[in-house]
């Protein structure tokens, strides 16, 4: 028997999006989520500490295969500060710990706005995660390997008469930009699917749109490749296209689902 005037308020479980949750719950729900997320983080960042070194020689490699292929090239990393060694350290470690708790961190997310879906689309969690991570992962990956192209073509900016002489914290960043730039933008796609399933907007609308789009994206490419160079532009813009796509075909197979299960409802009914 509940009692009136009680100090502490009653448990509520959010069950579904009709159901709501005080302004204490909802905030308490969010530390919750924020606590864990970031728990996450400081794991991937201790185990990044602890293989410092492998992780950084991963990263010095595109930069190693262009000096293999101007021996020209000085493909020494230098620090000019006493500071620099240690933040450089620090900077890569947490970039790196969110990368590898960025499964934790969109599932916390998740299930913060599943009270607010309904069951048919709480359905869609693992796919959407196991996607997004993926895509995360392949954007990285094809960052990756356009960066050395992209150092090849800055470097030729400066002149014949120019030796080149990266800074470990300048190389760190730019690497970092990059992976973060590819990484973030192949979401579009998971978020473009969202959208259909939830019917904020239908593949019919983005067929219609699909050359505006694809002026839009390649904008978009050359604005936020962090290079600016025209490898890593194609290499951002074309994927998208690509993927802009595949989103509108997986739009009408989720739609004409959609369609045939009313239909049959309707019959049954």
């Amino acid at each position: 028997m509940k009692l009136p005037f009680t100090d502490r308020e009653e448990k509520v479980t959010v069950k579904t999006p009709d159901d709501r949750m005080t302004l204490t719950q909802h905030l308490a729900e969010l530390r919750t989520r924020i606590i864990r997320s970031l728990l996450a983080v400081v794991l991937g960042v201790i185990v990044l500490l602890a293989s410092y070194d492998q992780v950084l020689s991963f990263m010095r490699k595109p930069y190693e295969d262009l000096c293999r292929q101007k021996p020209e090239l000085t493909c020494e990393l230098q620090f000019l500060g006493p500071l620099e060694g240690f933040s450089t350290r620090l900077s890569i470690c947490t970039y790196g710990g969110l990368i590898l708790a960025l499964p934790v961190i969109l599932w916390q997310i998740w299930r913060f706005v599943v009270p607010a879906l309904h069951a048919k689309e709480k359905k869609y969690a693992i796919p959407f995660i196991v996607s997004a991570v993926g895509l995360f992962l392949l954007g990285g990956a094809v960052a990756y390997w356009t960066l050395t192209p992209a150092l090849d073509f800055l470097i030729s900016w400066a002149g014949s008469d120019v030796k080149a002489n990266f800074q470990v914290s300048k190389y760190v960043s730019l690497f970092g930009l990059m992976v973060a730039a590819f990484g973030i933008t192949f979401e579009f796609p998971v978020l473009l699917v969202f959208l259909q399933l939830v019917g904020v907007i239908t593949p019919q609308t983005l067929q219609k749109q699909w050359r505006i789009a694809t002026v839009v994206i390649f904008a978009i490419a050359a604005v936020i490749t962090p290079s600016g160079d025209p490898y890593s532009m194609l290499a951002l813009a074309i994927p998208m296209v690509i993927f802009y796509l595949i989103s509108i075909l997986i739009g009408r197979m989720a739609q004409k689902r959609k369609l045939a299960r009313e239909a049959a409802e309707e019959a049954a009914g």
